[in-house]
Formats: C-alpha cells, structure tokens, sequence
C-alpha cells in the first residue's frame, strides 16, 4: 500500500515540476530572478509575460519583444514605448537599460558608444510588441553589435543563434539580367 502512495506522490511531483517548467506559449526559459526583477524596473513590463529575440545580422541586427498573449495589449503597449525608447537611447550612445538590467556593461557598448554615428537603431511595431532595428556599415560597429547581441542572447536565455550571420549571396552581375527581367529574343 505505501509504493502505491510513494509511486503517486512521485507521478505528481513529475507532473507539477514539468508544468512549472513547461514556457508558456513557446517562451523560452529567461534568466535569473533578479535580472527579471530588474527588467521591470528598467522596463516598464513584466518579463515573463514577453519573449525576447536577439538576431544577428551581416549589417548589424535586431532586438524583437514581443507579448506572450496576443490578447495583452497592455503589455504590448508597454512592449512599443520601451522599444521606441531604448531605439532613441542607443542612438544617442546611452545604454543605461541594457546595464542596469544586467547589473554590468554588456560587452560591445564602449564601442557602440563610440561609433553611435555609424551605427542606426530604428523602431517598429509589431502585431504584439516591438524590435528595433540595428544597422551599420562600419565593420568594427558591426562586429561591437554582435557582441551585445549574442551577450543578450546569453544572459535571456533565448535559444537565439550566436553563429555569425552569413551574407545573402548574389549571382554574379554578368549571370544576373535584373530582379525579374527575361532575356531578349535570340
């Protein structure tokens, strides 16, 4: 009788330890409580009610949060503001929400700093949240942008590719007759 008990109370533990750990709606798993707690703070909304993406790109890159809840307005509002926000600080070289977040300088700010007039940060709404958009032509910007992302990448948990980004490649112009032209008759 008592495995019996043993073996339920076992099943149940499993069954709530994989619910509480299961992500809601595909988020992945986000980080430390206290880089959580300092998100709303820095934020403006509750981190686990968003899903964060950082993606690398061969002319810099882009920061995607969007809400968990398509129903959430409130949250993607939030989401908006703080992504039109952020877009206007980092373009005047200030990165004070990425550090107070992570409790450090992520690595590549002194030189987005630095170079914060090669470097362009647009903001777009999406359907439920935000990304700012990150480009620039200056290798070095470039490469300083990769390295906050793919530390974003790490300290959010996200699952997000850390590989560099490869450029699209282009046929050769003499095998290229233009976007959708056809060639001429023989």
């Amino acid at each position: 009788m008592n495995w019996k008990i043993s073996l339920r109370f076992t099943t149940a533990s499993a069954v709530v330890f994989f619910l509480m750990s299961n992500p809601v709606h595909g988020q992945t798993p986000q980080t430390s409580s206290a880089i959580l707690a300092r998100g709303v703070e820095a934020m403006g909304f509750d981190q686990e009610k968003t899903t964060h993406h950082f993606t690398l790109l061969p002319d810099g890159g882009m920061i995607e949060i969007t809400a968990n809840e398509p129903s959430d307005v409130t949250t993607r509002d939030a989401i908006r503001q703080h992504v039109a926000k952020i877009a206007g600080m980092f373009t005047e070289g200030n990165f004070g929400i990425p550090t107070l977040v992570h409790g450090q300088t992520p690595p590549g700010v002194d030189t987005m700093k630095r170079l914060k007039n090669t470097i362009f940060y647009a903001a777009e709404n999406l359907p439920n949240g935000g990304r700012v958009q990150i480009t620039t032509e200056n290798l070095e910007a470039r490469n300083a942008v990769h390295d906050f992302l793919r530390f974003q990448i790490r300290e959010h948990e996200t699952g997000d590719s850390l590989a560099e980004p490869v450029s699209a490649r282009r046929k050769h112009p003499a095998n290229n007759l233009g976007h959708d032209a056809r060639p001429g008759p023989p």
